[in-house]
């Protein structure tokens, strides 16, 4: 239950390609066998389809493999198995193609990312299909020469719907471009899925008679009120004001921090535009040290977690569900998950959504997501490559942007995902018999199919009080929580604020062999400046050491790509 929303909307996001036109929407929703004449990159990389390979339906079932990290938290029902279950079952009944598991492991503690390089470097089997959400694992089999080029698949078999939601963002392919040649399919998300506004307990407020903040001084006063006035009886050690974590990086999907660091000018662990246009590294700016400043005086004051360097996204959420958290940040469907089970522990607690508060300048910056969630790539040795097409084509025909009628005008699977009522209307998805089943993690590619800005018209047309007609109407109103449109108009109105990491290209050279220690000493110098047990002049101590180590020449060979796209 928890992960409706977060498998539903995550991450949430992103955007696509312009490309030839590859094929005109079969009975079925699929492309047809129409092949344009071969790209360039094609003719480099070899076309394993030939003139009649492509197929709406096969007859007899082609197989596609793939591996599975699953979840801890994703439900099956009805004795199914991520191998065998409602979505398998389609792919081969509607499609005609096997989905063959090769293996599979539920992904806790990187779990997937481990059991995949280990597979590979034993010699293993290796899936025809695999979607990877670990950008470094994602380079990492890129570079090892098992996966093929897919741009001209993608020119040649990508129905026209998928093509135009890739066409939204030019620059998603750039981290799987590879000398000219596109090497892994981008997975698309929806918009702003994990641009990130403050959760705050308006009941606090409203106890304490206070206003929401919009500065950062102003949330400082409401943070102390929180803590040593707080309106449920909770004792000041007991009440955790501003919940953020720092274990993995300060720019992440919930509980993130970057957002006080935009208050003085930068955004951490992402490229940022410089006023000379270049790019500049945003953790080596000097408005780092003023925001590293504030969490230090923080932490003193008991307004943050004080183990913060340990706390991951999932545990920030623990004190916002147990009741004894007043902020939080993250995306505009946390109502729905995590904020949702506060009511279990505290039944009083009514969460709202509330703007980025800027800076004594009125500057205020937060972390933008790019259209992506991952990437798809496909094996060397796949014989029918095509057969993943005609699997996503249908997708995203028919359950992207389904028309009337179409088997996912209310969602994926009845008795899954939706369900309808005896009056025709969706249930809620927690009144689903027998319990709600996020199935489209089980589809090969994680989210199924998402065209990035179809997500947010659907928000804005149910904040302006339009009935759900669309399926992502339907949706947003059956599955998601109820402050969700009213969260998305939030984030809307501070849209200048988003700023999206202007480094979208693969790893430099030097990001190969340095940044993983790079990033190691930069998380490591700001825990320990913010836990008070370095000066805060320790941050020109790291900047000059990150200079010094391959960050200067990793500037270099950022700026380099960035004026070969420009």
């Amino acid at each position: 239950m928890k992960r409706m929303i977060w498998s539903l909307v995550m991450i949430m996001l992103v955007s696509t390609l312009a490309a030839c036109s590859g094929g005109n929407n079969g009975s079925n929703g699929a492309a047809t066998n129409t092949k344009p004449e071969a790209t360039q990159e094609g003719n480099q990389a070899g076309n394993a389809g030939s003139e009649s390979s492509y197929k709406d339906k096969y007859d007899p079932p082609v197989t596609i493999s793939t591996v599975w990290g699953i979840d801890p938290e994703l439900k099956f029902k009805n004795n199914e198995t991520i191998e065998n279950n409602v979505a398998t079952k389609w792919a081969l009944d509607t499609l005609g193609i096997d989905i063959k598991t090769l293996w599979s492991v539920t992904d806790s503690n990187n779990a997937f990312e481990t059991k995949m390089r280990l597979s590979l470097n034993s010699g293993n089997d290796i899936p025809d299909v695999v979607t990877i959400g670990n950008a470094q694992l994602a380079h990492e089999l890129i570079d090892s020469g098992l996966f093929r080029e897919v741009g001209s698949l993608f020119d040649e078999y990508a129905s026209d719907t998928w093509k135009n939601a890739m066409a939204l963002d030019e620059n998603v392919w750039n981290p799987y471009a590879r000398d000219g040649k596109r090497m892994g399919i981008p997975v698309l998300d929806y918009a702003y899925n994990h641009d990130y506004l403050l959760w705050i307990r308006q009941d606090w407020l409203d106890a304490l008679d206070l206003e929401a903040p919009k500065t950062i001084a102003e949330l400082e006063h409401v943070m102390e009120q929180f803590k040593n006035n707080n309106p449920s009886g909770l004792k000041p050690n007991e009440v955790t004001p501003l919940s953020i974590g720092t274990k993995n990086k300060l720019s992440t999907w919930m509980g993130d921090p970057s957002w006080i660091f935009g208050a003085f000018g930068t955004l951490p662990e992402q490229w940022n535009v410089a006023d000379d246009g270049t790019l500049e590294y945003g953790s080596i700016h000097p408005g780092m040290k003023e925001g590293l400043a504030l969490l230090r005086d923080w932490h003193s004051k008991g307004y943050i977690p004080q183990e913060i360097a340990l706390w991951d996204e999932n545990q920030t959420a623990a004190p916002a569900v147990a009741g004894t958290a007043g902020i939080i940040p993250g995306p505009y469907w946390m109502s729905g998950w995590p904020l949702s089970d506060t009511a279990t522990n505290d039944p009083d607690a009514v969460w709202k959504p509330y703007p980025i508060p800027t800076g004594e300048d009125g500057t205020a910056m937060r972390h933008g997501t790019h259209y992506t969630n991952g990437v798809t790539l496909i094996s060397t040795k796949m014989e029918h490559p095509e057969a993943f097409f005609t699997y996503q084509n249908y997708l995203f025909d028919n359950y992207a942007d389904p028309k009337e009628g179409s088997e996912f005008e209310n969602g994926l699977f009845k008795n899954y995902d939706y369900d309808i009522a005896d009056d025709g209307t969706l249930l809620r998805w927690e009144d689903i018999p027998g319990g709600y089943v996020n199935a489209v993690r089980y589809l090969l590619v994680r989210d199924g199919a998402r065209i990035p800005d179809a997500q947010m018209k659907a928000l804005m047309n149910l904040a302006d009080g339009k009935e759900p007609v669309t399926r992502l109407e339907k949706e947003v109103k059956a599955a998601y929580g109820l402050e969700t449109p009213a969260a998305a108009v939030v984030l809307l109105e501070q849209e200048e604020i988003s700023y999206k990491n202007m480094f979208t290209g693969p790893p430099t050279p030097t990001m190969n062999s340095k940044l993983d220690y790079l990033n190691k000493i930069e998380l490591t110098a700001f825990n320990e400046i913010i836990y008070g047990n370095k000066d805060i002049n320790a941050f020109d101590d790291f900047v000059a050491q990150w200079k010094a180590e391959g960050g200067d020449q990793i500037t270099a060979e950022v700026n380099e790509w960035y004026n070969g796209v420009k």
